[in-house]
């Protein structure tokens, strides 16, 4: 009967087809270690995102005035309510923490070299997505550092030469942020972006597929295959080999994602703020304004430098660089197992700024943040924009012919 099922459906839809070309006769490199978790884990993390987000809107009220009150109700009142809010509070923070790790361990192998530009390119288009979605929906709960965190995020729109005031003004709706920017941001969150994340989702590993998985040695096992079956040598079927392996890696995300969901969802404020839990007032400013922590990084950047257009200019450039980075990187080879000690030390300077940025976008503006904030923007921008002198002044190894393993 299965048999009989299946046949049918692949005379009206390729679901054999589907099935054999992304997972049964995907061959990926056979060397995969703990950094290859973190893309499958990020596919995870999206669907928690989506289920439990259906399951808020059933009692959520876009609405200014109702907003804040039906989070409450959805805390206390729905049932197993304050659990689905929490994975998805949560979750946006897990999200970022697994994107993050996926985007490091491409950068350490040279993920985003020939022939995989494209891949990369649609997994930034994927990040940014995922800061705009992130962005909305932290307006949603319609708290105090929610209202202000937005009222401070699209003013910067206004810097922007001649037309910066008009867009500030269409992407509130209104003259401050108010009923109108809630509707608009609530309707962009839960239906408009979602599309297109899932969109580039699929465009993201269709690309993937076509070229073949990156591996910790940067070598490419399509160019090595068996003369007689084709298969690359050093290839191995995606499913079973790589589904087992995903799902001991999704048994201990889930276990740290249990630890941290029912014994600190907060995080002592970095995940979910306190003044989160007071209603938006117009009227009463926080002490401090500063947005979720996986916007720290590119926030200190903001503030690092004096002037306000020129800063938005640094926040922007700080994401464009990453798109960027395919045509920045001239070494020869791809993985950080055969690069010299240039490249080696400037990505770890890159991620010691990272961090330092985060952190410091989370603290109140002083004389000596700003100006440690300003060395470490410096770092960031030099990571990428003396890359293209020092990845070829780079002493590489020899990269072996196949893939070694650990």
């Amino acid at each position: 009967m299965i048999k009989s099922l299946v046949s049918w459906i692949d005379d009206r839809f390729p679901l054999t087809k589907l099935w054999n070309e992304h997972l049964a006769e995907y061959y990926a490199p056979k060397n995969f270690n703990f950094w290859y978790y973190f893309g499958s884990l990020a596919l995870l993390v999206l669907v928690i995102q989506i289920l439990t987000g259906i399951f808020l809107t059933m009692n959520y009220k876009p609405d200014a005035t109702l907003a804040f009150a039906s989070v409450e109700y959805i805390m206390r009142d729905v049932n197993f309510g304050w659990l689905i809010r929490y994975m998805h509070s949560t979750g946006a923070s897990f999200f970022f923490i697994v994107v993050y790790l996926h985007m490091f361990r491409g950068l350490m192998y040279g993920s985003y070299k020939k022939p995989r530009e494209l891949v990369w390119l649609f997994g930034m288009f994927l990040y940014l997505c995922l800061m705009a979605e992130a962005f909305m929906g932290y307006l949603l709960p319609w708290g105090q550092m929610s209202f202000w965190g937005a009222q401070v995020i699209i003013s910067l729109f206004g810097a922007i030469p001649y037309v910066g005031e008009t867009l500030s003004l269409w992407i509130r709706g209104d003259f401050v942020v108010a009923d109108a920017t809630l509707n608009r941001f609530f309707s962009l969150h839960v239906i408009a972006l979602p599309i297109v994340l899932l969109g580039l989702v699929v465009a993201h590993i269709i690309a993937l597929h076509e070229v073949g998985s990156n591996n910790p040695d940067g070598v490419e096992i399509k160019k090595n295959k068996d003369p007689v079956t084709h298969i690359p040598v050093d290839g191995i079927p995606f499913h079973p080999y790589y589904t087992v392996k995903d799902i001991a890696g999704v048994a201990g995300f889930l276990i740290i994602f249990s630890l941290v969901l029912f014994y600190m969802p907060e995080m002592g404020g970095y995940f979910l703020e306190d003044a989160n839990f007071v209603p938006a007032d117009p009227l009463k400013t926080p002490v401090h304004i500063a947005p979720v922590w996986y916007f720290t990084p590119f926030y200190a950047i903001l503030r690092a430098v004096p002037d306000k257009f020129l800063g938005v200019v640094a926040m922007g450039g700080a994401v464009a660089m990453l798109f960027l980075l395919p045509w920045l990187d001239r070494s020869e080879v791809k993985s950080i197992r055969y690069k010299g000690i240039i490249f080696k030390t400037a990505l770890t300077l890159f991620v010691i700024s990272f961090v330092g940025l985060g952190y410091l976008g989370m603290q109140p503006s002083t004389p000596v943040s700003t100006l440690v904030a300003q060395v470490f923007s410096a770092i960031y921008f030099g990571f990428f924009l003396l890359m293209p002198l020092y990845s070829q002044w780079d002493q590489t190894k020899p990269v072996p012919e196949r893939v070694t393993m650990p």
